[in-house]
């Protein structure tokens, strides 16, 4: 199993996780339309080059979703129970089709389940980053964790 048990997990514990994946126009295009967002700021070329960003930016939740997917890997896969949730989640820059994504993890809190003893929670801060290593989303996840068999 390549995620890990909740007891193997440190706070101050950074994982540079070594899948980046380049952005593409399709990718936004299909995951705005597969969502219902028909903003014109993400699908509109012809509109996006009226703004200040003179193209397209990338849908800001599939950067998200994107960033937390390449730490799954090296952290909770089948080894997570649930996401409890995400918080003080902040876009700093923007993202173009093109631009190649990487993220970072570091645990920021460790606590024990009160409800379920076989479990544990994990506080992670995800960042992730461009190829001219710019943060482009910050996010802090609660993930619910297994705890090591017995």
């Amino acid at each position: 199993m390549a995620g890990l048990y909740f007891e193997q997990f440190s706070v101050g514990q950074v994982f540079d996780h070594e899948i980046r994946r380049t952005v593409t126009d399709m990718d936004n295009i299909l995951f705005s339309s597969l969502t219902y967002n028909p903003a014109a700021i993400h699908i509109d070329h012809a509109y996006a080059a009226t703004t200040e960003f003179g193209k397209p930016l990338m849908n800001s939740i599939f950067t998200l979703g994107l960033v937390i997917g390449v730490t799954v890997q090296d952290t909770t896969l089948g080894t997570t129970i649930a996401n409890l949730g995400m918080s003080e989640t902040t876009f700093p820059k923007p993202v173009f089709a093109g631009d190649t994504i990487r993220a970072r993890t570091t645990v920021i809190e460790l606590r024990d389940s009160k409800s379920r003893p076989t479990q544990g929670i994990v506080t992670f801060e995800h960042l992730g980053l461009n190829q001219k290593d710019e943060i482009v989303c910050r996010t802090l996840r609660g993930a619910l964790m297994m705890r090591s068999p017995a």
